[in-house]
């Protein structure tokens, strides 16, 4: 195994205690870490002014919202194996760069054309900084109970980032134009260029071998059809386009494994996904994200459209349960300091999401509290278990593969976020239109939005008495993909118990 090389004297011996520095420049990579996991929600409450400043059509507007998170994930494998060739810090300092330019391109773009230019130019960006920030936390922070701490905190600000990217956008919206959403990106990044380069070390494979070019294309050809179809399925159903574009994906999957098997210098080395521990988390993390991804799509359209609740006041009221995100990751890592097996406690982490789901089985349609109870409880657990995995397979990843292994592991959160609204999205759908009176009109049996959209147009109580049946039904769907979630989540914890009671992390 070949060495790691760095030119920060502090990086260099396993095992010695991070300093006041590390902790420093933890704080600065929180910065891109946070702006890139906000991004994914920031336009939530920008679109209608967007939309009537620069007129897109239907068809743009989608890619004003999906381009950016399409082309993060296509690239993040990509992007993880150049940020070991060249140098993490010089990646991720070449990512706010360009995530600062396209930032300023894109809150004054002057047509939905540079926007949706602009929003691809950021998931670039975020596609570099992503895998940069945790390979230079795994080479600043070699003391494994430090290491845990801060991957705690890097896990608490990424789940917490979705839900104050749709906050921050609504307060944004009210009291500036929408560009504003992107302006608030410059200040950060700027501030990453001027402090990166004084307090992160650099480091990079010394041998990296050839950079697998091939490879590039095959991965964004795997990647992209499949999330594509399994993003679109929950609200057009199983649509031949989707399911072909699923099975186009994987067919490329396959090629790019063999590809990465057979090549002399791969992108990802199939050494990485032997590593002791590695596989059974990258597995148990897309599981966790599915059913964080699940959840959300239904907490969200449950406070707006059962509940009530304007857009900026439900995204207010999400944010009641972050509260306790931020304490999960450092708790968790306390426990597995003290001796409590890894497994148990990505068990627990499990068991804790699967109470979440049952607190939102038993919702009906006035359950404020209790919604946001459950959300809370999932959050926490789904902290607690990313927290504990991401450390795991970074200690288990050879330290010259570090930002190749933190791109797999973002790879498999955008996999399972999307196979999460694909599978309970549909279950809840299933109910929703099992549930709806075949005497309702046609476009209120799809989706609760179109209902609502129907009784508006309905005199008063036939409207109302929609509306009513309407959110009975979603609440009732809602309840039966929790009880699904929970299931999953039952499974993942005793495969975590199975996986990992026998897995102790070295050094590498």
């Amino acid at each position: 195994m070949t060495n790691l090389t760095s030119t920060t004297p502090t990086a260099g011996a396993e095992g010695a205690r991070a300093g006041r520095r590390e902790w420093t420049a933890l704080g600065v990579l929180m910065l891109p870490l946070l702006l890139v996991s906000m991004d994914v929600s920031v336009l939530y409450f920008a679109t209608p002014a967007i939309s009537a400043d620069l007129h897109p059509s239907g068809t743009q507007q989608l890619w004003i919202f999906d381009i950016y998170g399409f082309v993060l994930a296509g690239l993040l494998m990509t992007m993880g194996s150049l940020g070991d060739r060249v140098g993490r810090r010089r990646l991720l300092l070449t990512g706010a760069l360009a995530f600062g330019g396209a930032s300023l391109l894109a809150a004054y773009a002057n047509s939905a054309g540079t926007l949706i230019a602009a929003r691809a130019v950021l998931g670039i960006g975020g596609a570099t900084l992503m895998p940069s920030t945790m390979a230079l936390l795994r080479t600043m922070f070699t003391d494994p109970g430090q290491r845990a701490k801060a991957i705690g905190l890097w896990s608490g600000v990424m789940t917490g980032g979705i839900a104050l990217g749709s906050v921050m956008s609504g307060i944004l919206v009210e009291h500036f134009w929408w560009g504003s959403v992107f302006l608030v990106n410059l200040p950060a990044m700027a501030l990453l260029l001027v402090l990166g380069p004084v307090l992160l070390p650099e480091s990079k494979d010394p041998d990296p071998g050839r950079f697998d070019w091939p490879s590039v294309p095959l991965s964004m050809a795997a990647v992209l059809p499949v999330i594509y179809g399994l993003k679109e399925i929950p609200s057009e159903g199983w649509h031949p386009l989707y399911v072909v574009s699923i099975a186009v994906g994987l067919l490329f999957a396959a090629l790019f494994v063999h590809r990465q098997r057979t090549s002399a210098s791969p992108l990802i080395p199939p050494a990485l996904l032997r590593g002791h521990g590695f596989a059974p988390a990258l597995v148990l993390n897309l599981v966790a994200a599915l059913a964080m991804m699940g959840s959300a799509v239904f907490t969200t359209q449950y406070l707006q459209s059962v509940l009530g609740k304007s857009p900026l006041s439900a995204a207010l009221w999400s944010l009641l349960p972050s509260v306790f995100i931020g304490l999960a990751g450092p708790v968790t890592a306390q426990l597995v300091q003290r001796g409590v097996n890894r497994g148990h406690v990505v068990a627990g982490g499990f068991a804790a999401m699967a109470a979440g789901f049952s607190m939102l089985a038993l919702l009906g349609t006035d359950s404020l509290w209790l919604a946001l109870a459950g959300a809370g409880v999932l959050a926490c657990g789904m902290v607690a278990i990313s927290s504990q995995l991401v450390d795991l397979a970074m200690s288990s990843a050879p330290v010259e593969r570090a930002a190749t292994a933190s791109s797999l592991l973002e790879t498999g959160t955008e996999f399972g976020g999307a196979l999460g609204m694909a599978v309970l999205g549909s279950i809840g759908t299933a109910v929703y239109r099992h549930e709806m009176p075949s005497t309702a009109p046609a476009g209120a049996r799809e989706t609760l939005g179109d209902a609502l959209a129907t009784a508006a147009h309905l005199p008063g109580p036939a409207g109302e008495s929609l509306i009513a049946t309407a959110r009975e039904a979603f609440t009732s769907g809602f309840r039966g993909a929790a009880i699904a979630g929970a299931v999953i989540l039952v499974l993942a914890a005793v495969g975590a118990v199975l996986g990992l009671r026998s897995i102790e992390v070295g050094e590498k």
